[in-house]
């Protein structure tokens, strides 16, 4: 169902509705166009299913393109964004050339005549490079480049030079040897999708026992990709010692972007790890594409966790926090600039199983704390992370170019 400006007034207020009206008549008349990998699965496309089209609803003209590519490609780019994150690659000449290619035969076809275009993450970068540039082009990096591969990171930059702007999540992702003008705009959750609004017990309920989720006893959860990234094994060796403590059930919720061809890779050594664990009922993994169970699954958890190991910025934190639950994450990337430790949540380090494992323990015990940090944490969300407030962010940074 489509979403009007108006309806979040309930939310935010009346003047920043207006603010954002206002804003908005500086791009009238312009066309923006965004690109990315998928339209579904990830963050990223969850912020461009909303905002674009919060955009067009407040009279700016937006439109969304996917980059489309074939398996061995999203092999290759998902290889590129863990290099960004620190990985060791093996680069070869033949990643370089199919990576440009797919790019190349994208821009074939793929007519753009729009007055400011935005790229977003790696998979789309070099197309920049086969358009007779006559406008503004903003690359829109939503993951940690505070520690990127160099090898790759040089590649990536000869591409990056022709742009006009970057924008990234994080001030610590800003990069000193990057002449290009660097900003930060943080991302965002849209309180009325059907991921975050509020739901009535029934709804929560029908969708717990239509996944087949007891309510016997307490819910650990983590809504995450099945990415490395996101550490499922280490939230497995969490559980394991929170168990020895309070009797209590792990859901592992993740779903596979169309872009990530290692989701299945690591679901299946997750379900090898925790075989007896799933066996007793004492730990569930799914993997279906479903926002209202995650809403449902999320507002029922006792905690949230959220390990992991290298983090853009996490808004399934975000999400969680939005719905007042405590969430025990890992001390990386954007969740400090959402948690507030010791007061909104606790951060701990990403490696540290013992820490996870007695906070997760603390608050299952202390009840009242862990409504109190959920009350902060959703009146964080409310002042910084709410798409209203990205929005705005997005229409004000833009008109620096209209």
């Amino acid at each position: 169902m489509r979403r009007y400006i108006e309806d979040y007034r309930d939310i935010v207020g009346d003047e920043v509705i207006y603010e954002i009206c206002k804003e908005a008549r500086k791009l009238y008349g312009k066309h923006i166009l965004h690109i990315n990998s998928t339209y579904q699965g990830g963050g990223v496309a969850e912020i461009l299913s909303a905002g674009v089209s919060l955009m067009n609803d407040v009279g700016v003209d937006t439109g969304w393109r996917i980059l489309h590519g074939s398996p061995d490609f999203f092999t290759i780019t998902k290889k590129f964004h863990n290099a960004l994150q620190g990985e060791h690659i093996h680069f070869t000449e033949m990643k370089k050339s199919l990576y440009m290619q797919t790019n190349e035969e994208f821009a074939q076809y793929t007519h753009i005549n729009h007055d400011i275009i935005v790229v977003h993450d790696p998979q789309p970068l070099p197309l920049i490079r086969f358009y007779k540039k006559k406008q503004p082009w903003i690359w829109r990096c939503h993951v940690d480049l505070s520690n990127p591969n160099p090898e790759v990171w040089d590649f990536l930059k000869s591409f990056i030079l022709r742009y006009d702007a970057v924008w990234v999540s994080n001030e610590k992702y800003k990069s000193d040897d990057l002449p290009v003008e660097q900003r930060v705009i943080h991302p965002f959750i849209d309180p009325l999708s059907s991921k975050n609004i509020e739901l009535p017990e029934s709804v929560i309920k029908k969708y717990l026992r239509k996944f087949s989720i007891p309510t016997d006893k307490p819910i650990i959860t983590q809504v995450s990709r099945f990415d490395k990234w996101k550490d499922p094994m280490g939230v497995v060796e969490v559980f394991k010692l929170v168990k020895e403590e309070m009797d209590c059930r792990l859901v592992l919720c993740g779903s596979a972007a169309r872009d990530d061809p290692e989701a299945t890779v690591i679901y299946e050594e997750v379900r090898r790890k925790a075989k007896p664990l799933i066996k007793s009922g004492d730990v569930i993994l799914i993997t279906r594409e479903n926002n209202i169970l995650v809403n449902a699954l999320q507002r029922t958890a006792a905690v949230v966790l959220q390990k992991s190991l290298r983090e853009g910025f996490g808004l399934t934190v975000t999400e969680a926090l939005w719905k007042a639950k405590p969430v025990v994450a890992s001390n990386v990337g954007g969740i400090p600039l959402q948690i507030e430790d010791g007061k909104s949540g606790y951060l701990v380090e990403p490696n540290d199983v013992e820490g996870f494992a007695d906070r997760v323990i603390e608050l299952m015990q202390k009840p009242e704390k862990a409504a109190q940090m959920g009350r902060r944490g959703r009146k964080t969300v409310k002042e910084k992370f709410l798409i209203t407030r990205g929005l705005l962010e997005h229409i004000r940074l833009l008109s620096e170019f209209a």
